[in-house]
């Protein structure tokens, strides 16, 4: 990898976090209004067409039905409770904390490696680790008057992304990454339509916490400038994992990684103009604790091992 190529996958890689910025304001924005299984439907039907397009090109629509077809389900079993306790959290709790506790995901994917990929942890990756979860005990604040259960929401985001990301390690190199998208957004696309069966009828609503009824909302039939933004989370569930793809592809990983916290700048900047949301003293201290652990670790990689990395 030369500085050229490094410089072109961090700009891909920070247009793409920039994109999926974009698409949890737009869920956050109508979940007062519209249930989560309804956003999820619409962008799942919205996604299929665009990744069967990514399959044709990586290997072909034949590259999805391999052996390891029940692996990938499962695979997009474990990312669907990432994404819905993601989504569900954005009703009920501040764009940047949401953000910020769901960067918890690297802290897992360290713990996890020791015990399932046998990688070895130096102390300053440990030490990074315990203060990462001292970040996030900051920010969700247990045993107070502010804590929020909808809080744990993604933090368990973050542990179950991590788990998808180290199957994604073991399955990598047997099945292609446009199989693992659309299996993946298969098992969204069905589970979602699972929860619009039981909660579109509007029988089962739940109003003691906005996360709840995000979910638990009846169908409500979208206006034509609203299902064009459901639509356009598919769009961007598509294009923005292309450009994150081309960053990983033509650059070092340990070169780009970091640049993905640039997404709690956008969750910053949408939550202060669109809700005046802004991190007390508190909050602001557990952001940056966890950014810092994050960081640390993925540059702790990079050291550790260049050959790789490069």
């Amino acid at each position: 990898m030369n500085r050229q190529s490094n410089t072109l996958g961090i700009l891909y890689l920070i247009a793409g976090i920039s994109i999926f910025s974009v698409q949890d304001l737009i869920l956050k924005l109508i979940s007062g209004g519209y249930p989560l299984y309804e956003a999820m439907i619409i962008r799942g039907l919205t996604s299929v067409p665009l990744l069967l397009i990514v399959a044709h090109l990586d290997g072909g629509i034949r590259s999805l039905f391999t052996k390891g077809l029940v692996k990938m389900l499962l695979r997009g079993v474990v990312l669907f409770v990432t994404y819905f306790s993601f989504y569900i959290a954005l009703a009920g709790l501040p764009l940047p904390t949401t953000v910020a506790l769901y960067y918890s995901g690297p802290l897992f994917i360290t713990l996890l490696s020791v015990f399932f990929l046998g990688e070895r942890v130096g102390l300053v990756a440990w030490i990074a680790v315990i203060a990462g979860f001292v970040g996030v005990i900051i920010m969700v604040r247990p045993g107070t008057a502010l804590f929020n259960w909808a809080a744990l929401l993604p933090v368990l985001s973050g542990l179950t992304y991590s788990i998808a990301m180290i199957a994604a390690r073991k399955m990598g190199g047997v099945e292609t990454a446009a199989a693992l998208a659309f299996w993946g957004n298969a098992v969204f696309l069905l589970a979602a339509g699972l929860l619009g069966l039981y909660f579109g009828t509007g029988n089962h609503v739940i109003t003691s916490h906005p996360s709840l009824v995000f979910l638990t909302m009846g169908w409500v039939t979208p206006s034509p400038f609203d299902i064009m933004l459901m639509m356009l989370c598919g769009v961007i569930a598509a294009f923005g994992l292309g450009l994150l793809t081309q960053a990983y592809r033509i650059a070092a990983a340990s070169k780009v990684a970091p640049f993905e916290y640039t997404g709690l700048i956008w969750s910053l900047l949408w939550g202060w103009i669109f809700w005046r949301d802004w991190p007390d003293f508190q909050g602001w201290i557990g952001i940056a604790i966890i950014a810092g652990a994050g960081i640390c670790i993925l540059l702790r990689e990079k050291m550790q091992t260049p050959e790789r990395a490069e």
